[in-house]
Formats: C-alpha cells, sequence, structure tokens
C-alpha cells in the first residue's frame, strides 16, 4: 500500500454510491452557528432593555417638542449603537479569517482509483488513504496500519500523539479517542507519522467532533447578570418616572391652575427626572470596554461578558494549547554514566552531541510527529543538521511487539559503512541493546524519574554495519546505548505570571485537561497551581453529584477527563455559586466553554467549534491576556458604580428644586428648557468622565465582589441619594436665604441654576473616586473630565455674559458676589461630600 496507488483488496465506493450517501447523510460538515451579519448585531443591540429605554425617552422627548434633550438621547444611543456594532462586526470579521475556510482534502478510494475530493464530499464507507501530516476528514476504522501515529489533542487533550493499529475481525467501529493501539480514527486529528487505509463510519454530526458541536445547541446558558438587572432597572426607572410626573401634575395643577399646563410640565418633569442615563452609561461602558479590551488582543462576542469576566470567582483552564504551547521540546538527557542536564545546558556540552543528533537520525527526515520535529530542533541547536552530507537507505517502522523505530544512514553513497539510529520506548531500547539486569535497572529507573515529572520518555541508540546488512531486522543488529530524551510540552510564556495575578485577585485557577496525571501535576507545578490533590476522570466518574459537590471546592488539576466530565466540573462549580470562567482551545472544550458564565476560545490554534461556544476570544493565544481583561471588566464595573452613585445623586437635588418651589409658591427655577441644558451637563460626565476613569489602586489585589451582588444595590442608591440629599440641602438652603433677601426671580433662577451646577460638578469630583481623599477627587487624571469641565466652563460664560442667550433662558447676570456663592457652593458642598462618604470600598 502508497499513497500513489490503492492496494488492490479495496474498490471503495462507486461513484454513483457516493452521490447516493451525501444526498442521504447530509455534507460532511461541522453544525456551524447562523453568521452575525451586521443586521443580526444591529438587531441584537436593539433588544438591550436600556438601550430600548434610551431609545423610547429619545422618541418621547421628540413627541413632546424638545427637540435638544431628544437630540442628546438619540445622539448617545446612534453613538452606542454605532461603536458595539462596529466593534462586534470587526470580532465576526477576525473570527471568519481565523477560521480554516480551505476544509480539508480527502485521498479516498473511489471505483478502484485514487481521487482527492474536498472535506464535505466524504461519506460512510469510503475508503480513507492517510499519509503522514493528513488531516483526518472524517471517523474511520483502521483497515491497514503501517506504523501510524495520530495528534489527537483537540479531542483529548493529550499532548502527544497516540499510536494507532489495524482493526481486527469484526471490531466495533466507535469508541472514544484517546489511548494507545486502537484501530479508530477520528475526524479533525493529525497522522503525524505513518501511513494506513482507514473506512469511514462517521461524517459531520455522527462524527465525534461533529456529536460534540452538535450537543452545544442543547445547552442552555444563562443571561449575562447585567442584563438580567437592566431589566429590573428599566421596570423600577419607569415607575418612579410615572411617580413623579404624577405628583408634579397635582402640585402645579393644584397650585397654579390650568390642568393641560400642569399635565404637560408633569410630562415633561418626569421624563427629565427620569435616569435614562443609566441607559448611556451601560451602553457606553460596554461597548467602550470592548474596544479597549479589543487593543490588548482580546475579541468580545458579547460586550456584557466583559464585566461579567470581572467578577469570576473561578477560571477553569484546558492545558495543551493554552497553559502549553501544544508543541514538544526536548527538556531533559540521560546518559549511561547517569547525568542528567536540563537540555539548555546541553549544547555548551559535547558529550550529549551524540544522543541528540542519533535522536534525529532516528526521526522522518522530513518530520511532522511533534516529538520527531523536536528531536531536529534540538540537534540543529547543538550543530548543523545531523543528515547534512548522508543519504536514508532503509527505514523500520514500530511494531506492536517492539516500540522502537530505526532509520538506516550511509555517508556519501558508501553502502559498506552503515549507521543505524534507533529510537522507541525504553524498554524496547533496552531489548535492542541486550542490556544486563543491571544496566536495565538503571534505565528504568532513570526512565520513571523523568515520567514522574511529565515527560514523555525516548531511549536513543545506535549500530554500524556494511552492506551485508542492509536487509537485517533491526532487532539483529548490536546497538549501543546512548541515553534517554525527556520531552514535554513547554509552558507558555507568562503563564506562571498571569496565575499568580489571578491568585493576587483572589481568583482560583483550576486546570482541566484529557493528558495523562502525571504530566498534569508536572505542568501545574510549573504553572504554580497547587498539584498535591488531583483527579481523574475515572474517579471523578465514580463519585455521586453529592460527594463530587462536596469535594469540587478542593481539586485544582483534574487529568484523563473526558468532554463531559469538564461540562460536569463547570455545572458543579456553578452550583456552588462560583462565577465560573473557562479557557479552552478545543473540541473538547466547548460545552464546557458554552456552559461557563464566560467561556474564553484561543484564536490561532482554537477550533472553529470552541470559538463559537465563546464569548471572548485571545487572538494571540496569551493566557496573560485573559488577566488583562479580569483587570478591565473590574475597572468598568467599578466604574459603572461610580455613574450608577453620581446618577442617583444628582437627580435628588433636580427634583428638590423642581417641586420645592411648587409647594411653596416661590418662583420656579427649573423649566423645561434649564432642564434640558443640565442634560447637556449631566449625560457627557455620565457617558464619557466616568467610562474614561483609571482604576482604583490596588484592583487587583483584592478579592472578586459577591456574586450576589446587585450593580443597582440599595448599598449604591443609598450612597447616593445621601449625597444627593446634601446637595439638595445646600441648594435649597441658598435658594430660600437668595429669596429672603429679595432677589428678583430670574436672577434667582440664574444664582440657583448655576449653584446646582457647581453642586453636580462637586457630585463628579466625590465620585471620581472610592477612597476618600480631597487630592484624588482634584488631582486624579482624566484628560476627559478636563476637556468637560472646559466645556461647561467656556458655556456658562457664554451664558452669563451674551443677552440674547440670556433671554431665551430666561437668566438674568450674576455680580461678582453671587458668581463667589456659586463657586463655594461647590467647594463647600465637595468636602462636605468627602467628610461624609466614608471609607467606601468597591465591590
Amino acid at each position: 500500500m502508497t499513497p500513489s496507488s490503492p492496494n488492490a483488496g479495496y474498490q471503495g465506493l462507486s461513484a454513483s454510491q457516493a452521490r447516493e450517501r451525501l444526498a442521504r447523510d447530509g455534507a460532511n460538515e461541522l453544525p456551524r452557528a447562523r453568521k452575525r451579519t451586521q443586521v443580526r448585531i444591529a438587531m441584537e443591540v436593539l433588544r438591550e432593555p436600556m438601550l430600548a429605554l434610551l431609545l423610547a425617552a429619545g422618541l418621547i422627548y421628540l413627541l413632546l417638542g424638545d427637540r435638544t434633550e431628544a437630540l442628546i438621547l438619540l445622539v448617545f444611543a446612534g453613538l452606542s449603537i454605532a461603536i458595539t456594532i462596529i466593534q462586534e462586526a470587526r470580532t465576526e470579521r477576525v473570527l471568519e479569517a481565523l477560521r480554516d475556510l480551505s476544509a480539508p482534502r480527502a485521498l479516498v478510494v473511489r471505483d478502484g482509483e485514487l481521487v482527492r475530493i474536498p472535506g464535505r464530499e466524504v461519506v460512510e464507507g469510503d475508503i480513507l488513504v492517510l499519509d503522514a501530516g493528513d488531516r483526518i476528514a472524517a471517523d474511520a476504522l483502521l483497515l491497514e496500519a503501517d506504523g501510524i501515529e495520530a495528534d489527537e489533542s483537540l479531542l483529548t487533550g493529550e499532548s502527544v500523539p497516540v499510536r494507532k493499529r489495524a482493526a481486527r475481525h469484526d471490531e466495533d467501529d466507535r469508541a472514544a479517542p484517546g489511548g494507545e493501539d486502537r484501530p479508530q480514527v477520528f475526524a479533525g486529528s493529525i497522522v503525524t507519522h505513518g501511513r494506513g487505509l482507514a473506512r469511514v463510519t462517521g461524517t459531520g454530526t455522527r462524527s465525534r467532533i461533529g456529536a460534540i458541536g452538535l450537543s452545544l445547541t442543547a445547552l442552555e446558558i444563562q443571561a449575562p447578570r447585567l442584563q438580567r438587572e437592566t431589566a429590573w432597572i428599566v421596570r423600577l426607572c419607569a415607575m418612579g418616572g410615572i411617580a413623579v410626573a404624577m405628583v408634579v401634575t397635582l402640585l402645579y395643577g393644584l397650585s397654579r391652575g390650568g390642568w393641560l399646563d400642569a399635565v404637560l410640565a408633569g410630562i415633561a418633569i418626569g421624563m427629565s427626572l427620569l435616569p435614562e442615563e443609566f441607559a448611556v452609561v451601560l451602553t457606553i461602558f460596554l461597548a467602550m470596554g470592548a474596544w479597549r479590551i479589543a487593543q490588548v488582543g482580546v475579541l468580545t462576542r458579547r460586550a456584557a461578558a466583559i464585566e461579567t469576566l470581572g467578577a469570576a470567582t473561578v477560571l477553569c483552564t484546558d492545558k495543551t494549547g493554552t497553559l502549553t504551547c501544544n508543541r514538544m521540546t526536548v527538556a531533559e538527557l540521560w546518559l549511561p554514566s547517569q547525568e542528567t542536564p536540563r537540555f539548555a545546558d546541553a549544547p555548551r556540552d559535547s558529550r550529549f552531541r551524540p544522543l541528540l543528533e542519533t535522536g534525529a537520525l532516528a526521526s522522518a527526515p522530513v518530520p511532522s510527529d511533534p516529538m520527531e520535529v523536536a528531536f531536529h530542533a534540538a540537534a540543529t541547536d547543538t550543530g548543523p543538521p545531523p543528515q547534512q552530507g548522508l543519504q536514508l537507505l532503509r527505514t523500520h517502522g514500530l511494531r506492536p511487539d517492539l516500540l522502537a523505530m530505526s532509520n538506516v544512514w550511509c555517508a556519501g553513497g558508501d553502502e559498506n559503512a552503515l549507521t543505524i539510529a534507533a529510537k522507541g520506548a525504553p524498554e524496547a531500547i533496552a531489548r535492542l541493546c541486550r542490556l544486563d539486569e543491571t544496566q536495565r535497572a538503571a534505565l528504568d529507573e532513570a526512565a520513571q524519574r523523568m515520567a514522574a515529572r511529565g515527560m514523555r520518555v525516548l531511549g536513543v541508540a545506535s549500530a554500524v554495519t556494511d552492506r551485508d546488512g542492509l536487509d537485517k531486522a533491526h532487532e539483529e543488529h548490536v546497538f549501543v546505548l546512548l541515553g534517554l530524551v525527556g520531552l514535554t510540552d513547554p509552558l507558555r510564556a507568562g503563564v506562571a505570571e498571569a496565575i499568580t495575578r489571578c491568585r493576587s485577585a483572589g481568583i482560583r485557577v483550576v486546570m482541566i485537561t484529557g493528558d495523562y496525571a502525571a504530566t498534569a501535576k508536572a505542568i501545574a507545578e510549573a504553572a504554580g497551581l497547587r498539584a498535591d490533590r488531583i483527579m481523574t476522570g475515572e474517579e471523578l466518574a465514580a463519585l455521586s453529584d453529592v460527594d463530587f459537590a462536596a469535594r469540587v471546592g478542593t481539586i485544582d488539576v483534574f487529568a484523563r477527563t473526558m468532554p463531559e466530565q469538564k461540562l460536569r466540573i463547570v455545572n458543579a462549580l456553578q452550583a456552588a455559586g462560583e462565577v465560573v470562567a473557562m479557557t479552552g482551545d478545543g473540541v473538547n472544550d466547548a460545552p464546557a466553554l458554552k456552559a461557563a458564565h464566560i467561556g474564553i476560545a484561543m484564536g490561532r490554534r482554537g477550533t472553529d467549534v470552541a470559538r463559537e461556544a465563546s464569548a471572548i476570544v485571545l487572538v494571540e493565544d496569551d493566557f496573560g491576556a485573559i488577566v488583562d481583561a479580569v483587570r478591565l471588566g473590574r475597572r468598568i464595573y467599578d466604574n459603572i458604580r461610580k455613574a450608577v452613585g453620581f446618577i442617583f445623586g444628582v437627580h435628588v437635588p433636580i427634583a428638590a428644586l423642581a417641586i420645592m418651589p411648587l409647594v411653596l409658591g416661590l418662583p420656579l427655577v427649573l423649566g423645561p428648557i434649564q432642564i434640558a441644558l443640565l442634560e447637556m451637563i449631566i449625560d457627557p460626565v455620565c457617558a464619557l468622565v466616568f467610562e474614561a476613569e483609571r482604576e482604583e489602586s490596588r484592583l487587583m489585589r483584592r478579592p472578586p465582589r459577591d456574586p450576589a451582588q446587585r450593580l443597582f444595590s440599595l448599598d449604591v442608591i443609598r450612597r447616593g441619594a445621601a449625597q444627593g440629599a446634601l446637595a439638595a440641602a445646600v441648594l435649597i438652603a441658598l435658594y430660600l436665604a437668595a429669596a429672603r433677601y429679595g432677589l428678583p426671580a430670574a436672577e434667582l433662577r440664574t444664582l440657583t441654576f448655576f449653584a446646582l451646577v457647581s453642586a453636580i460638578l462637586a457630585l463628579v469630583l466625590a465620585n471620581r473616586s472610592f477612597s476618600t481623599s480631597l487630592g484624588h477627587a482634584l488631582l486624579r487624571g482624566n484628560r476627559v473630565f478636563r476637556y468637560v469641565l472646559g466645556f461647561i466652563a467656556a458655556g456658562s460664560v457664554t451664558i452669563l455674559t451674551v443677552p440674547a442667550i440670556r433671554r431665551i433662558l430666561g437668566f438674568a447676570p450674576l455680580d461678582w458676589l453671587e458668581l463667589g456663592l456659586v463657586v463655594l457652593t461647590g467647594a463647600g458642598l465637595l468636602v462636605l461630600l468627602e467628610f461624609t462618604k466614608g471609607r467606601a470600598v468597591a465591590g
């Protein structure tokens, strides 16, 4: 059997049979979610409750004839929609680029001839011709196998390829992936060594990879916590607005007559007091957060996931391809003299050169197997390529009874001086070298020590012969043991530091892998995870849900797990009240990625299925970027809380100054035009100033917030209302004192209005930081705030100095004493707010 001519015993399907089966079973493709077009993204954005409130408020203002306020609200709504659509559309374009659009092509036997067809046209019963480097297009049963090995890491998490064998008579077509010496191969796997013929047993959703993808559609996921809370606040705000409108209508009608004017005034003031800024804050903050985090290589498919990530208490992570590089490297060497150096020291020591050169010569000249790639890389690091000037004459492949392979080389075409390089399992190399009991014991002890540290251990030996020995089986040669090579899938750069940062932030990191326990333990220890208690998939399967729930909080490393067990672990952690983030790149990770509160997929090495199941995608597969996303999520949450507190606070003095004159029969301070003017200050402050606030000190050194804590909690409302009440008391006192002093109505309105503006700035400064430092309030860096402050100052000067504008707004000029009172009101209120704020602690 060769890739160029099929075995005469296999004629394969006929063209007509293939067409019938393709029509019956459908294309050999994975289930894929409907593409999120810009129109679809826009419809999803418009269904967000707070954005719906924002648009509704803008339309009501427009119907009432208040075009200024309507324009402000609709501009912010449009800006939020535009930012969100642009960001999420960009994410979808990047994801589309990350997909392997050229699905694997397959070499099949049809009508007794070799035909290369698109992978989507492979059907059940096809005969696949497999060779090293091929991506397997469908699940299949091996009919013939010549030293074939396959990398199944995307399905199992195993970091090294596994051996395959031909199926025996009537052997089961179906089995779970993973493990050595099995006859089944699986769609999505890579043939790393050898060649074979296989009969297709499952395509599309009937394959192992397709079944996992199909199962994702049955998983129910929770709506983001922020989305649930915004729906609640929409109802609360609606009731508040209606209540205020009714109170103002009754007071106006009873005290001043004119019920039509009273109704219009009630609607206008009620809408002005309705804190529609919540919609601005929540939509703009999340849209801007998605944009900010994209700058560090993190794409968000759902903006609310960033805020949720900031609340994560547990980060579950896959090992292969997530914590590790998913490539094998030489990590340790052993010589028969029992010297065990790190590979980093080997290039400087000529004694190890023969071991590394021979390991490379025992590998394929152009390797695809990850371990053989590592052998070549290690040999090249110590000198020129070992096969330079040599000619490969013969290869002896692995056999079930002798797990070793060898290559026969000659130099310069001289077949009278042949070199044989062999590598394989330590026990197989010991057999080839005919070691005595003492030598074998030393070799076994060294191999076990290396294996205990999570390495894949191979022995290396060499022999010499002449032309007469060319046709001998490789076990007939007299080999000399050169040593052992330990290979490992190395930890990604920055992973250990990122895990330390997670620990400092109170986030527990849990590793869940399909790899062996010894390998998982070694990687966990290198990454800084607690590895003293490891639970295997077999142990997990033996536990009831109750028993597992009692232990899930004590285990940080799970090994040899199946996809459904990863999902079980995530579900158990969620049931325990944890906010679970899950990272992964393989198909085996997809169910857990979708079920977790936040699914995080690797962009480059990740599979389509993993990316479709996730809310966040790491473009550069940088595990450390997750910590940056957590940091931004916490910052967003803090800033939303600051803005929410400000919004609750700022509407108290507005409500007080709108209702108090009606109750006391004094001149009105706030008419519709003055309220519209105030909204031109409040909306930019909420949407821009608080969003740009930098993070709090020790942000990543505090524990995650209580998952049960509400964004619009009583504490936030109470604190904001208390600040607003203090501001209202100061402003009412100023208003009553000025009215008693006998100021004309226009001058009284002007003084009180600009004192209110000064109080609003004091509320902004007080809420910029959770600390009680006056210096933080005044000097905390925020470029946007400086721009907004400049805009307010310029607008105030214009209003007070241009008579035409003063007449339109119903204002009068203020003298220097009155301007001083305005400034003193804000400064004094800021001191009072900082004094009474106390040591409020964020989340």
